[in-house]
């Protein structure tokens, strides 16, 4: 890292440790971010809705220097930050900003590692999502939008009723 840029990166962190390394950073006055969605889970005697990363082992954080960067290597469960080679992963704020609308909009989202097709590009015209662009895609006989976080090899399906959306491309 020779040259630093402030802006948002991702940690990878152990397994199951998100929650505890996003906290931390939050108690060393580093700006993170961790989107959660709530869950059904079930055990043999209860059923309890918990939170959960969207991303699972991942947190972005917003590092102003190069300070953070270091002090961020030095948390327990934080085992790297993601690089394309040698260059450590930047995201771009519109990514976050993004993530956090589909977040705070509380529409039905579904977590997806699958490939999908590339499909017709939209941008959604109405709601808490308006300006976000996505694709729409086919899945259980419903139509659904596919919103791809192309840094994380992830995408988030949320269903919206057709009249949401501006065409952009077929």
């Amino acid at each position: 890292m020779s040259l630093f840029t402030a802006g948002w990166y991702v940690m990878y962190t152990r397994p199951q440790h998100e929650k505890k390394v996003s906290i931390r950073l939050s108690e060393l006055g580093v700006s993170s971010y961790l989107p959660v969605r709530k869950t059904l889970k079930t055990w043999h005697d209860r059923k309890k809705y918990v939170e959960e990363p969207l991303f699972q082992s991942y947190v972005f954080v917003y590092l102003t220097g190069i300070e953070d960067y270091y002090l961020g290597q030095q948390l327990p469960g934080m085992l790297q930050y993601v690089r394309f080679g040698r260059e450590v992963a930047r995201v771009q704020e519109s990514i976050i900003n993004n993530i956090k609308l589909i977040i705070e909009s509380n529409t039905d989202i579904e977590f997806s590692t699958a490939y999908f097709q590339q499909g017709r590009k939209l941008e959604i015209r109405h709601g808490a999502l308006t300006g976000l662009m996505c694709e729409v895609v086919q899945q259980d006989n419903r139509k659904r939008v596919l919103v791809r976080v192309q840094m994380l090899q992830r995408n988030l399906l949320l269903t919206l009723s057709p009249d949401y959306f501006n065409v952009i491309s077929a």
